[in-house]
């Protein structure tokens, strides 16, 4: 396995963790977790960008997916599946160093690696989608980062 496949490996396995544990701080422990992972120096920081770049956008990832996947909504995604789709996503549209078929096939081989027997054509399915529409899905996230934050209501 390459090193990028590695960490894109490496990273779903934190980005899994994060999604079942609702951790209010789920990058604490991200630095043990790759020490305890791997030795390879590129494959670790590779998988901490991902994993950085990922938690710095997961609402604007998942609003772009919930855009595409008709009739699919996050939550009733298989938890390795949705967290493939996150890290595609974020590698379509908006790391434009990644080639969108690298992308897409690296995302495929992990669903096939870490899921069930459809998640690579599902996965297939959604990215093909994603790539398709990118500059609108990029126009889409550049909107909601505009957005103001919104506060906590408060209990009356």
């Amino acid at each position: 396995m390459r090193k990028r496949s590695k960490a894109r490996a490496l990273a779903l396995q934190f980005l899994y963790q994060i999604d079942i544990c609702n951790d209010d701080e789920p990058l604490k422990y991200l630095g043990e977790f790759i020490a305890s992972s791997t030795s390879d120096i590129d494959v670790g920081n590779y998988a901490r960008e991902l994993i950085e770049h990922y938690s710095a956008k997961s609402s604007i990832l998942d609003r772009l997916i919930n855009n595409v996947a008709k009739n699919w909504e996050l939550s009733r995604m298989a938890i390795i599946d949705r967290n493939i789709l996150r890290l595609a996503t974020y590698e379509l549209v908006f790391d434009d160093s990644i080639p969108p078929a690298v992308a897409i096939n690296e995302a495929i081989e992990l669903a096939k690696l870490f899921s069930t027997s459809n998640s690579g054509a599902f996965v297939n399915g959604i990215l093909d989608e994603i790539k398709i529409k990118k500059n609108k899905l990029r126009e889409l996230a550049n909107d909601i980062q505009k957005l103001p934050a919104k506060t906590p209501e408060r209990a009356g």
